[in-house]
C-alpha cells in the first residue's frame, strides 16, 4: 500500500522529502507500475529505469514554472504519478483515461505530446529563447533524452544551434544502453567508451566524495569538476565530442542514486552555459525479469508476479498482420538474395527478429533514424538490391523528404511496409498511422496498396519486389482476417469485386474488409443488397471497376482507416469528377479532420462509424434516401 504517493498534491511536495523518503517513493512507484502491467499492456521497462531520475528532477526543480521535456514520452509514468495524477493512474491507456504519453490537457507539468524521438533538445532550446525574449529568463529548462533517441538527426541540428546561442539549459542524456531494442551505431559505441573508460571509472568515486563534502555548490566543486573534465578529455579517444560542441559535459552519473543525482542537478541548475549531464540507468531497474530482458518488457503482455518472476497471463489471440508481413519478408529473402530488410529501431515491434537472425548480413537496423533508413535503402536499390523498409506509418512521416527526393524522384524500387497503419489503440494520437494514404499517393512513380486480408498482404509484397517502381503497403495493428472465397491475383491497379450489389456498393481500401462482410450480412437480412469491392490500390486506382460502381449503383460508400482529407475516398471523388460522373450518391467513411484520442481500436472504430454497425447505419440511411427519391420520381407520396 502506497503511503507517500497518495499524499502528493503536486510535484512541489517532493521538495520537502528526505532522501530516504524519496527512496520509499521510488519503491511505491515501481509497485504501481508492476500492478499496472498485471491488468493491461503498457510501457514498462523504460519507466522502471527513470524512477529515481524523475524524483530527483522534481525535488530540485519546480516544473510548474521551469520547463521539462521528456524524449520520448513513453517513459512518462513516474512523472504522472508525482504530478497530481496518482488517483487517476489506473485509467492510463484506456478510453477517456490518462494518455500513455505527456498530454498538456492533463497537467501544467506536460508541455508537449512527445511520442516521436529526437525533438526535445530543439523544443527546450526554443522554450529558452522564448522565455528570454518575453522577460522570463529566470526559468530553467531541461530535456531528458535517451541514448536510443540520441542518434536522431534533429538532435545534432539542435546541438549545433545551441552552441551558437549559448543559452543556459540542461540536456540529460539518459544512457540505459537500449533503444526499444539494443541500440546500434557509432554514438552507442562512443557512450560505451565514456561509461567504461578506466579514467572516468576511477574519477567517479572522487566526484561523489567531493560532492558529499560540499553541501552548497560553489567555486570549489566547480573548479574540481573543471579539472576532472580536462583530465578525462585527455584520456578519451578523439576528445570530448560534447565539449567541442559548446556543452559542459558532466558525468557519467549513477541514475539510480537519488542523493547524488540531486546534488548534481542542484549544481548544474545555475550554470550559465548549456550543460549535458550524462546519467547512466538500467532499463527495467528494480524488477529483475525486466532488467534481464528489457526489450521484451518494453511493452510486455499482461503478466502476474510469482516469486520475483513474470508469468504471462494466457490470452486468446490469432495471428496479427505484423506476423504475416514478417513471414512474407522471410519467404522473399529466401527466394532472392537481392532482397534486404531495413528497420529503424523497431526490430521487435515489427517482429523481425527471425529475419535478423537468419539473414544477419542482409538485415539493417539503423536506429531511430528514419530519414537515413530511406536514403540508405535508395542507395541499395540503385546498386541493384531490392530493399524492404519496414517502419511504422507514424514514424515513416519523419522521412518524407527522402521518400520524395531519393526514392520517388529517382523511381527506385524500394518497398515500404507501413506497420501500424490506421488506429493503434491505446498509444493514441502520436502513434495512429492515419496520414500515410495522403502523404504517399501524391508522389509520381509510387504504387500505394492496402491488403483487404492476410492473403493480400503476402501477395502484395511478392508483387512489389517484382515491380520496377517504389511501392508502399499499409496494414494495421490488428489480428488477421481472411476472405473465404476464390481470389483474384494481384495486378497493378486492379481492384477485386467480391460481390456486386443491386442496392449499393461498399468500396473498401484496407483491412476493414471484415467489417464490410459483417455489414453486408446484416443489411441482407433487412432486404438491402450491397456489394463489396476490395480496392487493393489507391494508386493507381482501378478506374474501370470504380466508375462502373459509381455509374450503376444507387449509392457508393468508400471505407478507409485513414484521414479522409487526401485519402482513398478523395481519390475516388477526384476520379468521378475527372470523368464527369455524378458524385451526389457517394459517401466517404474514414477519419475526419481531428486527432483521434487513445482507446481500444474497436472502441475508436465504433466512435468513428467505421465498425460494421456504423457501415450498416450509413448504408441504411443512404438506401432510405434513395428509395424516397425513387418514389418521388415515380410520383408516389412517401
Amino acid at each position: 500500500m502506497s503511503k507517500i504517493l497518495p499524499t502528493l498534491k503536486s510535484a512541489l511536495d517532493l521538495h520537502e522529502l528526505s532522501n530516504d523518503q524519496l527512496k520509499q517513493a521510488a519503491d511505491e512507484i515501481r509497485e504501481v507500475l508492476c500492478n499496472l502491467v498485471a491488468t493491461r499492456s503498457a510501457h514498462f521497462a523504460s519507466n522502471l529505469g527513470v524512477v529515481e531520475l524523475t524524483l530527483a528532477l522534481h525535488s530540485v526543480y519546480d516544473f510548474r514554472r521551469d520547463r521539462l521535456i521528456w524524449d520520448t514520452g513513453h517513459q512518462i509514468y513516474p512523472h504522472k504519478l508525482v504530478t497530481g495524477r496518482y488517483a487517476e493512474f489506473n485509467t492510463i491507456r484506456t478510453k477517456g483515461g490518462l494518455m500513455g504519453y505527456p498530454n498538456p490537457k492533463e497537467s501544467e507539468y506536460d508541455l508537449f505530446m512527445t511520442g516521436h524521438a529526437g525533438c526535445s533538445v530543439s523544443t527546450v532550446l526554443g522554450l529558452r529563447s522564448g522565455d528570454q525574449l518575453t522577460g522570463e529568463d529566470d526559468r530553467h529548462a531541461v530535456a531528458v533524452i535517451g541514448d536510443g533517441a540520441f542518434p536522431s538527426g534533429i538532435v545534432y541540428e539542435a546541438l549545433n544551434n545551441a552552441a551558437l546561442y549559448r543559452r543556459k539549459f540542461l540536456v540529460i542524456l539518459n544512457d540505459n544502453k537500449m533503444s526499444i531494442c539494443p541500440r546500434v551505431g557509432g554514438i552507442a559505441e562512443y557512450l560505451d567508451r565514456l561509461r567504461t573508460n578506466p579514467l572516468y571509472t576511477g574519477l567517479k568515486t572522487e566526484v561523489v566524495r567531493v560532492l558529499n563534502r560540499v553541501p552548497v555548490f560553489g567555486d570549489p566543486a566547480e573548479r574540481f569538476l573543471a579539472q576532472l573534465k580536462e583530465a578525462a578529455k585527455a584520456g578519451l579517444h578523439g576528445g570530448m565530442f560534447f565539449e567541442d560542441l559548446g556543452f559542459r559535459y558532466i558525468g557519467p552519473v549513477d541514475g539510480h542514486n537519488i542523493p547524488v543525482l540531486r546534488k548534481y542537478l542542484a549544481m548544474v541548475r545555475d550554470m550559465q552555459d548549456p550543460v549535458l549531464l550524462h546519467v547512466v540507468t538500467d532499463k527495467g531497474h528494480g524488477f529483475q525479469p525486466a532488467e534481464e530482458d528489457p526489450a521484451f518488457f518494453h511493452t510486455p503482455p499482461i503478466f502476474k508476479r510469482e516469486n520475483g518472476r513474470a508469468v504471462p497471463v494466457p490470452a486468446k489471440s490469432s495471428p496479427a498482420y505484423t506476423n504475416v508481413a514478417r513471414d512474407a519478408v522471410l519467404e522473399q529473402m529466401r527466394r532472392d538474395e537481392r532482397v534486404v530488410a531495413l528497420t529503424a529501431a523497431m526490430c521487435q515491434g515489427n517482429k523481425l527478429e527471425p529475419v535478423r537472425d537468419e539473414f544477419p548480413s542482409r538485415f539493417f537496423d539503423v536506429g531511430i533514424c528514419e530519414s537515413h533508413a530511406v536514403a540508405f535503402a535508395a542507395g541499395q536499390a540503385k546498386a541493384g538490391l531490392r530493399p524492404i523498409v519496414s517502419i511504422y506509418s507514424t514514424f515513416l512521416q519523419r522521412s518524407y523528404d527522402q521518400i520524395f527526393q531519393e526514392v520517388s524522384l529517382q523511381n527506385l524500387p524500394v518497398t515500404f511496409l507501413l506497420d501500424r497503419a490506421g488506429l493503434t489503440g491505446p498509444d493514441g494520437p502520436t502513434h495512429h498511422g492515419v496520414f500515410d494514404i495522403g502523404y504517399m499517393r501524391i508522389f509520381p512513380n509510387m504504387v500505394v496498396m492496402a491488403p483487404g486480408d492476410s492473403d493480400d498482404l503476402s501477395k502484395m509484397l511478392e508483387f512489389s519486389l517484382q515491380h520496377s517502381s517504389p511501392c508502399a503497403i499499409r496494414y494495421p495493428k490488428a489480428n488477421v482476417f481472411n476472405v473465404n472465397s476464390e481470389r483474384q491475383p494481384i495486378e497493378l491497379g486492379k481492384a477485386e469485386v467480391l460481390h456486386w450489389g443491386h442496392d449499393g456498393m461498399l468500396i473498401c481500401y484496407g483491412t476493414l474488409l471484415d467489417a464490410c462482410f459483417t455489414a453486408r450480412e446484416k443489411l441482407a437480412r433487412e432486404g438491402i443488397d450491397v456489394g463489396i469491392i476490395n480496392a487493393r490500390f489507391v494508386k493507381p486506382l482501378d478506374r474501370t471497376t470504380i466508375l462502373k460502381a459509381i455509374r450503376e449503383c444507387p449509392f457508393v460508400v468508400t471505407i478507409e482507416e485513414g484521414q479522409l482529407a487526401g485519402g482513398f475516398g478523395s481519390a475516388v471523388l477526384e476520379l468521378a469528377v475527372d470523368e464527369g460522373a455524378d458524385t451526389r450518391h457517394i459517401k466517404r467513411l474514414g477519419i475526419p479532420d481531428i486527432y483521434v484520442e487513445h482507446g481500444e481500436r474497436s472502441e475508436l472504430l465504433a466512435d468513428l462509424g467505421l465498425d460494421s454497425e456504423g457501415i450498416v447505419n450509413t448504408c441504411r440511411h443512404l438506401a432510405q434516401g434513395e428509395a424516397l427519391r425513387s418514389n418521388r420520381r415515380m410520383g408516389i407520396e412517401a
